[in-house]
């Protein structure tokens, strides 16, 4: 009797990650991290589960009580329907708890923190964005931050070399 060795996919399994945020870290430090869920239309979640997705360009603002990303593109796919016109900025609402936003809202515009968007993932079959709370980095930090990256490439060479002699 043959098994059956199909897997699921990895949106159907659980957590997996559809997009990340790399410039986001190197720009900001993050104080907190929060967890959020996207209102989305049927073709963007079609166009996630491709993959077509940039979150690099994203920040959240705050509107009446709301909060919303702006610049997250998701790329309509050839094959979408003919009676959808995708628009692939659009601006999309983020759910979270009204205690959470509140919190977040009076950080934001007391301390001078920032609201970005740092991962796009599957969890239960939902499309969520892990949020962070965050404060710009000077000049300086950038420099560190370069060296201590080129520090570790470095370790990494040597370590690759010395493995394989």
């Amino acid at each position: 009797m043959a098994k059956n060795t199909s897997k699921k996919s990895a949106a159907a399994t659980g957590n997996s990650r559809i997009a990340d945020n790399k410039k986001a870290a190197f720009n900001y430090f993050f104080e907190e991290r929060f967890e959020a869920g996207l209102v989305l239309e049927g073709w963007e979640v079609k166009s996630l589960r491709e993959g077509k997705v940039q979150l690099t360009d994203g920040y959240i603002v705050i509107r009446e009580g709301e909060l919303f990303i702006i610049g997250l593109q998701i790329n309509p796919l050839h094959t979408a329907s003919s009676h959808v016109s995708p628009d692939k900025v659009r601006t999309k609402k983020l759910l979270m708890h009204k205690e959470q936003i509140m919190r977040l809202i009076g950080k934001v515009e007391q301390k001078g923190y920032t609201l970005v968007p740092t991962h796009l993932y599957w969890k239960n079959g939902r499309v969520k964005c892990e949020i962070a709370l965050a404060k710009g980095k000077a000049e300086h930090d950038k420099r560190d931050t370069i060296k201590d990256r080129e520090g570790k490439r470095e370790v990494e060479r040597a370590m690759k070399s010395r493995k394989n002699l």
